[in-house]
Parts: structure tokens; sequence; C-alpha cells
């Protein structure tokens, strides 16, 4: 990964910048969660289930709220994240909160040499594979910390949606991976207009062909994949919520896929 460090270092000191902007605004409500209120959505609840008393890897987890609430389902939950802002911000909530969840701060490719052990549950969510270039890279990591048996599961953008301009008008960038990353200087984040100074972001677009033959190349089992046609949350430009709750691009409504999710099995032998 030689080629990529100059990348996650950058992608470092934007999370870095971003995370005590996220910690206090409406879009993580952090009030709200400590009061008690789950950061998880019901896709993520539904589709992945009872999780008490499994030990749960929360890969690319930011500040750990997600984490958290696997933690107060019942799970032995560990989160890791790039951002060291972030880990010590999860590492805050977490005592607040008196729970007893790890955070571990490493780049998901480095995290053999940096956690020990094997988890019955990985699972990633809402942005995250995107930072990555190399996913035979990443479903390497998820195959060696899954215990056999144990499952991977993830809810994600659609990389449909982000071949689209901004506007949602145009197609700007491609569908498959090309290794090459997209580039971007942001000096706004997503969470309500928020800003930092300028800095540059490095991503990545990867296909469903791309993220599921990295996933079963490992032999692990694929149990199902699901594509949905909304966003929980108003994260793009555009977007208007139904009366189902769910938030779609206005001039597009259901013509777009915004979320797929995937769950693969690691055989028992």
């Amino acid at each position: 990964m030689e080629d990529y460090k100059h990348y996650f270092e950058s992608n470092r000191q934007l999370w870095n910048k971003r995370t005590p902007l996220h910690r206090q605004s409406a879009f993580y409500n952090v009030d709200a969660f400590v009061a008690g209120q789950t950061s998880l959505n019901n896709i993520e609840l539904e589709e992945l289930g009872d999780v008490q008393g499994k030990a749960l890897l929360h890969l690319q987890c930011h500040f750990g709220q997600d984490t958290l609430s696997w933690a107060r389902q019942g799970a032995n939950a560990t989160g890791i994240d790039l951002s060291d802002a972030s880990i010590e911000e999860a590492r805050r909530l977490n005592q607040q909160l008196g729970l007893d969840a790890k955070f571990v701060q490493s780049n998901v490719y480095d995290l053999k040499e940096n956690l020990q052990g094997q988890f019955d549950i990985v699972f990633t969510s809402y942005g995250t594979i995107g930072w990555l270039p190399d996913l035979e890279q990443w479903s390497d990591i998820i195959n060696h910390f899954l215990k056999p048996g144990g499952t991977f599961y993830m809810v994600e953008f659609h990389p449909v949606a982000w071949m689209f301009d901004d506007d949602f008008k145009e197609i700007a960038y491609p569908y498959h991976n090309t290794y090459t990353p997209i580039v971007t200087e942001t000096e706004q984040s997503y969470t309500d207009g928020s800003s930092h100074e300028k800095l540059t972001e490095y991503g990545w677009n990867h296909s469903l062909g791309e993220v599921v033959s990295s996933l079963t190349a490992k032999g692990l089992q694929l149990e199902f994949l699901h594509e949905f046609p909304y966003s929980p949350y108003n994260n793009f430009r555009h977007m208007e919520q139904g009366a189902d709750g769910y938030w779609r691009i206005k001039h597009l409504g259901s013509k777009i896929p915004l979320l797929y999710s995937i769950k693969v099995n690691k055989p028992k032998n």
C-alpha cells in the first residue's frame, strides 16, 4: 500500500478536522444519542438481527456511535477508524455512557498489526469503502477477523449514486474502480453545512461486482444482496422525504438505487 499512503494521510487529516464538527452537529445528534437514542437504522437492525453476546468488529466506525449502539444491543463491540480524533471521541463517549466497547486507531489495511482475535460479526456501513482503493485487501481483512461460522454485513451507498455530479444531473464519475482516486477539494462537511479549512479528499468508486467478487473470492458465502431506491439520511443534494420516512433525489424519485446491503457467511469448516 506504499503508493496510497499520502492519500490515506490526507483523508486522516480531513476526518480529524470533521470529527469535532460532527460531534456538535444536528446530523449526529449526540445529545439524543447519549440520552438513549440508537444511531442504527431499521435496515441494519432488521437484516443483521440479534447481536446479544456476540463479538462484533466495526470497520471504519468514525466516532463510534454505531459501535456503541451495537454494544447497547448486547454485542461485545470493537470499533476501528483511521482518524485518531474520531477514536479519541469514541473512547470519551464510551466512558460517558459506561459501556465497555473497545476502540482502535488503524487503517483497515493495517489492522492485522493492530488488533488480535476473531469475531462473530464484522460490520461496516454508510460511506466507508469509498475511502479504500483495493477491495482485495479489504476482504482479506474481513476474512482474517471472522470466526468460522461468522457473518460479515454491510450497508452502503450505491455506486450508481456516486456516478452523478452533486446535482444529480449528469454522469460525472465511472461506475467501475479505475484505482485512480477521485480527488475533491472540500471545505464543507455533509453535516449541516459545517465548514473547515480547505482540504483534499481521495476516494474510489466500487461496483457491486467488485464488492461481491472480492468477498466470495475469499470463500465467504453470499446470503443476500439487496438494493434500495432510498436513503435513511438527507445526505445528497435535492432530496425529499417520503411518507415512509426515507429520502430520495427529488427529480429522480425511485428511478435509481441509493443503497445496497450485503450479508456473507464464513463456512464453519
